[in-house]
């Protein structure tokens, strides 16, 4: 046993001076090169500082919407509800947001609602919806706007995103950046 321990306790101080040190250290160094050194791109709108990459909590009539956070947009506890596509109170939570999706877009039907605008992703904090999740929006968008739809559908159009590479995803669209965009329609 005696000669099990020694090698151990050396494995152990070279992981954690390796993981807690070295490592940090070129993750830290690394992001130095990145933009913004590695926190983020922000974005300030009405002297206000916002993150691109993480969900913003849009609730007016005259916004596209995001998707549902499941830690109300809260940006420093990330994470998903834990409850199951069965668990009665899920559905319930589920219903409730198409409900109110159906109410406040008239023109949209319960079959054409995309999942992701009644449903929280896993971290809670995606900040992407689908381009038809924009679009389903864009009604209610244009009549509160007083502008076309074809305006806005024009917005949705130059502010999405195409997947990696051509290939690698979906085409998505960032709603804080498009609602940026959106106001800055005359």
């Amino acid at each position: 046993m005696k000669e099990n321990i020694i090698p151990a306790v050396r494995l152990t101080l070279f992981c954690a001076l390796f993981f807690a040190g070295f490592y940090t250290l070129s993750v830290y160094g690394i992001a130095q090169f990145a933009p913004n050194q590695g926190k983020g791109e922000i974005v300030t709108v009405n002297g206000k500082n916002h993150h691109i990459n993480v969900a913003q909590k849009f609730v007016e009539n005259k916004y596209f919407w995001s998707r549902p956070s499941a830690v109300d947009y809260n940006a420093a506890g990330s994470g998903g509800s834990n409850k199951g596509t069965t668990n009665p109170d899920y559905l319930a939570e589920v219903k409730t947001r198409i409900d109110t999706f159906l109410l406040k877009n008239p023109t949209v039907k319960s079959s054409e609602v995309p999942s992701e605008l009644v449903t929280a992703s896993g971290s809670g904090l995606d900040p992407n919806i689908s381009v038809q999740g924009a679009k389903v929006q864009a009604d209610r968008v244009a009549k509160v706007r007083n502008i076309s739809k074809e305006k806005v559908l024009t917005l949705i159009k130059e502010n999405t995103d195409a997947p990696l590479l051509g290939c690698l995803g979906t085409e998505k669209i960032n709603v804080l950046q498009l609602n940026i965009a959106l106001d800055k329609i005359k």
